[in-house]
């Protein structure tokens, strides 16, 4: 009787990205380093590190962190051979045959849109490899109507019934999976975090910086420094902030200063608006890349982040509180519940509201300057890090591939 044909040996975790991020490169290298498991990442291009112009930042740069060490990456495409420039643009043609040849053990998928994810999403389910799904799916991100939310539903299911794992970043997330009956046994904790080597995060890094970089700005120690990090775009609602500051009394409107570290298709309106009556002293910083960042988290006295709908986690409040920096945000910010206590790392307005938002500012005031706030800031960012969120997806990969904990 003939004997079956051995089958192909397989190693490691492949993952799926449309390019290199800095937030979850960093991650994977851990997975491989520390806990020697090999990682194959497939991207569908290599945009972010060989330079592109963000449509929401409307500027052009490539990230300044190490994102390609550590593990092994394979390009499907790259901007010099004609390969896409965004991630809308960025095609998964050809991963099916990618995947058969790293053969895996699990394959890890980070999200369901854009396109790529769509298409990447119906090549791997060809595939007998086990998938595990790591994205951001929350229900509080997009207003729906009745039957969109249905289909959303519907579709959702389907889609989780077929993944072995799911790996949820935060409550919100939890959630979600909890309310489409996804079982407790599929569901994994691997929290949204931030890589924090190139950041300067403590009391030294801000006893060094904090000086230096509000005499840069032109602030005294007696100003509060209210930081707005990101894109100047509608969803995030620089304009809403504004209009809030300008509702508070003018003693305390006068000691403010604005920061905005972002660009965007906004920041024209944004000027004009901080200069008419009542006025809001600003300034303009641009795009600022990661190894800048520090500087002015601890020039800051507080975080901004008022936006509406479309903020599915909000990873600057990670690297806010992680510089002891007390945060202000809108309900709609999806780590809202994961990591803003109010009162204590920061406090949280009604979205869309500019009234509950500038008294959630004055509230906020009696956190500034406070050591034992900026330690509570750390300590509650320290569980939502990556390496909590590479035990996350070791642990489901182990509980996938049955192979020992290394000691």
């Amino acid at each position: 009787m003939p004997q079956p044909k051995n089958p192909l040996k397989r190693s490691g975790l492949a993952v799926v990205e449309t390019h290199p991020i800095q937030y979850h490169a960093p991650i994977y290298r851990l997975v491989q380093e520390r806990f020697g498991i090999p990682v194959t990442v497939v991207y569908g291009s290599d945009f972010s590190i060989s330079g592109y112009t963000d449509p929401g930042f409307q500027a052009h740069f490539a990230w300044d962190t190490d994102l390609l060490s550590g593990y092994r990456a394979i390009f499907l495409s790259r901007v010099a051979q004609g390969g896409g420039r965004v991630a809308g643009e960025v095609t998964a043609w050809g991963l099916r045959k990618i995947l058969k040849a790293v053969a895996p053990k699990a394959v890890l998928i980070t999200g369901y849109s854009p396109r790529f994810h769509q298409v990447a999403l119906a090549q791997i389910l060809r595939t007998e490899f086990p998938l595990l799904f790591r994205g951001e799916t929350t229900d509080h991100a997009h207003e729906r109507g009745p039957l969109l939310n249905w289909l959303r539903d519907h579709t959702l299911r389907n889609f989780y019934r077929r993944c072995t794992k799911l790996l949820y970043i935060g409550q919100r997330s939890l959630r979600h999976f909890q309310r489409l009956g996804c079982p407790v046994e599929k569901l994994v904790f691997s929290p949204y975090g931030v890589d924090t080597t190139s950041f300067q995060c403590d009391e030294a890094g801000r006893a060094s910086l904090r000086s230096l970089s509000r005499g840069e700005l032109g602030v005294s120690e007696t100003q509060k420094v209210l930081l707005f990090s990101g894109k100047l775009i509608y969803h995030k609602a620089p304009l809403l902030f504004l209009r809030a500051l300008k509702l508070l009394p003018l003693e305390l409107r006068e000691q403010m200063v604005v920061v905005f570290m972002g660009s965007g298709p906004l920041q024209e309106q944004a000027a004009n608006l901080a200069q008419t009556s009542p006025a809001v002293r600003t300034q303009f910083l641009g795009f600022k890349n990661q190894t800048e960042l520090s500087h002015f988290y601890h020039a800051a006295d507080l975080l901004i982040l008022p936006s509406r709908h479309w903020e599915t986690w909000g990873l600057v409040v990670n690297e806010a509180l992680h510089h002891g920096l007390p945060c202000v945000v809108s309900e709609s910010v999806g780590c809202a519940p994961d990591l803003v206590d109010p009162g204590v790392t920061g406090e949280i307005f009604k979205t869309d509201s500019e009234e509950d938002c500038a008294r959630a500012l004055l509230r906020a005031l009696a956190l500034v300057g406070r050591p034992e706030i900026r330690e509570e800031c750390r300590q509650k960012v320290s569980g939502y890090s990556i390496e909590r969120a590479a035990e996350g997806i070791v642990l489901a990969y182990r509980m996938i591939t049955g192979e020992p904990n290394l000691p």
